[in-house]
């Protein structure tokens, strides 16, 4: 019999070196054939490798999000002398994101972005459809900004700005929480406002069949009303197909209902085609009450929903849609 000391000099280096390691493996823990383990373990690695991966690829959206929030306080330290004269502090800051993320969307998701011709030259109040996450709004709003020169606030979830070392970019973006009052402040300065009114609760629960979550939610209509100015609808296809969520399991349905965190697992980050509509917008009328306004935005998304996304959706559809021309009526 070769002894331990033997087989770490005997024999093709690849083998004499795993036949130690597996020798000196069984020796410290005392298992008999520990090759044998060693085996099924590896085959169990390269089983649940895909799973693993899926499970991963959404982390790379947390490494732009944290590489922006990098960049910007690199941009503000360099820039800080220059504060008191510039009529926009981030305005370089904010091109420069807008092209790492337009950047990411163009090699990612192919993304494309179209009607942009319905976006008023004043302001407006952009309601769109909200998916696992806000990526879909980022490519867009970087977009915007390298195309049209136009910047445009949002409105995000109250955890979204106890995210550590978030405030920079929120502040930097112009994100808001509300109230009703700071929304309406900003479309009569005549910018550009997007709000998802579906938000946290759409984002982890709705699923492949692009279900609008919106509940009794109605105050982006009167801030639209008081502020007197357009709702334009917007919607990104294969949204969901890109990150998926599990909020089909009701225990974590149930659990987010009681502690409103956002909880729910992601999975995905899958190279599916992305591409963002922008519908027509909805007029303001004085005369219309806030119910009414929720229901013509809500059947206007929905609408855009059933014209540009197949339902149910199916990741492999969308990630063949990358290789496929774009219909001239959509």
């Amino acid at each position: 019999m070769i002894g331990g000391n033997e087989s770490c000099t005997a024999g093709p280096m690849p083998m004499s070196y795993l036949t130690c390691l597996t020798y000196i493996l069984g020796e410290w823990t005392g298992v008999e054939h520990i090759e044998d383990y060693l085996s099924y373990a590896v085959y169990l690695l390269w089983v649940l490798l895909p799973l693993a991966v899926v499970f991963v690829l959404p982390g790379s959206i947390i490494i732009l999000f944290y590489t922006s929030i990098l960049l910007l306080h690199i941009y503000k330290r360099k820039n800080e002398l220059k504060e008191a004269y510039s009529h926009d502090f981030w305005a370089g800051g904010k091109q420069m994101l807008a092209t790492l993320w337009d950047g990411h969307g163009r090699i990612w998701h192919g993304y494309e972005l179209h009607g942009t011709e319905n976006i008023p030259e004043g302001p407006g109040l952009i309601v769109f459809y909200h998916g696992a996450t806000p990526v879909d709004y980022i490519y867009f709003m970087a977009r915007l900004l390298i195309e049209k020169k136009r910047s445009c606030y949002a409105v995000a979830d109250h955890f979204v700005f106890r995210l550590p070392g978030f405030k920079i970019l929120l502040d930097a973006h112009g994100v808001m929480h509300g109230p009703k009052e700071e929304c309406v402040s900003a479309l009569k300065k005549g910018s550009l406002l997007a709000i998802a009114p579906g938000g946290v609760r759409e984002a982890l629960f709705s699923d492949k069949m692009y279900t609008i979550i919106w509940g009794n939610r109605k105050g982006f209509a009167q801030v639209a009303i008081d502020a007197k100015v357009p709702i334009i609808p917007m919607f990104t296809q294969n949204v969901r197909e890109g990150i998926r969520t599990l909020g089909g399991i009701k225990i974590l349905r149930t659990l987010y209902e009681r502690i409103r965190l956002p909880i729910v697992p992601l999975y995905g980050g899958f190279p599916v085609k992305l591409r963002t509509f922008i519908g027509e917008p909805i007029p303001y009328d004085p005369n219309v009450t806030a119910e009414e306004l929720t229901a013509k935005t809500k059947a206007a998304l929905q609408a855009l929903i059933e014209k540009h996304q197949k339902i149910p959706g199916n990741i492999f559809r969308a990630l063949m849609e990358r290789f496929q021309r774009q219909k001239k009526d959509d």
